[in-house]
């Protein structure tokens, strides 16, 4: 429980404003190199991934309804996350930090998607400042006691057995997500 206290796994912003129609960039890989941000000294975590979900939205009215043309963006942010080196013993260390990482990387990707598909198949009436807000609120919520939930099981990555099986989790969810 005290591991949740100390990392928060995918800090998301939401930013309202105008912008560009739904998007969305393509699942990477993370490296090493995407990890720049300074290790916290104090906390038993060896490494640390911070996503953000830009969230940005212009309306329009058309009969009747508005008509949201979203920009939901996926950010790993490079200067905020982090892995202590000074603790990595091997290069085989290094790779199931980054694979237990990269199940971080994969949730915000999850979320994104889903926001991407809740956010196109709805209708917005004059409240939809209120329901987009709703909607993010809602599938935020979901994602971050899913980051808890994978970091409670694992233990941080140390539980093999269970990372193994967030593994096949993840391949599948990415396997067979639905288009946005």
């Amino acid at each position: 429980m005290r591991l949740i206290l100390q990392r928060v796994i995918c800090a998301i912003v939401l930013y309202a404003g105008c912008c560009l129609a739904a998007s969305a960039q393509p699942y990477r890989q993370l490296t090493a190199d995407d990890f720049q941000g300074t290790p916290r000294s104090h906390t038993s975590v060896i490494a640390y991934t911070n996503c953000s979900i830009d969230f940005k939205y212009q309306a329009h009215r058309k009969n009747g309804y508005y008509q949201l043309d979203f920009d939901i963006r996926l950010v790993m942010n490079r200067d905020r996350s982090w892995i202590d080196r000074a603790r990595v013993t091997s290069g085989e260390m290094l790779r199931e930090i980054l694979k237990h990482e990269q199940g971080h990387y994969i949730i915000a990707y999850l979320e994104q998607q889903e926001l991407l598909r809740q956010v196109g198949k709805t209708r917005f009436e004059a409240d939809y400042q209120y329901r987009a807000q709703e909607i993010f609120d809602r599938i935020d919520a979901q994602y971050q006691q899913l980051n808890k939930d994978y970091d409670d099981d694992t233990e941080h990555m140390t539980n093999r057995r269970q990372q193994n099986s967030w593994d096949v989790y993840f391949q599948r969810k990415l396997k067979y997500m639905p288009p946005s």
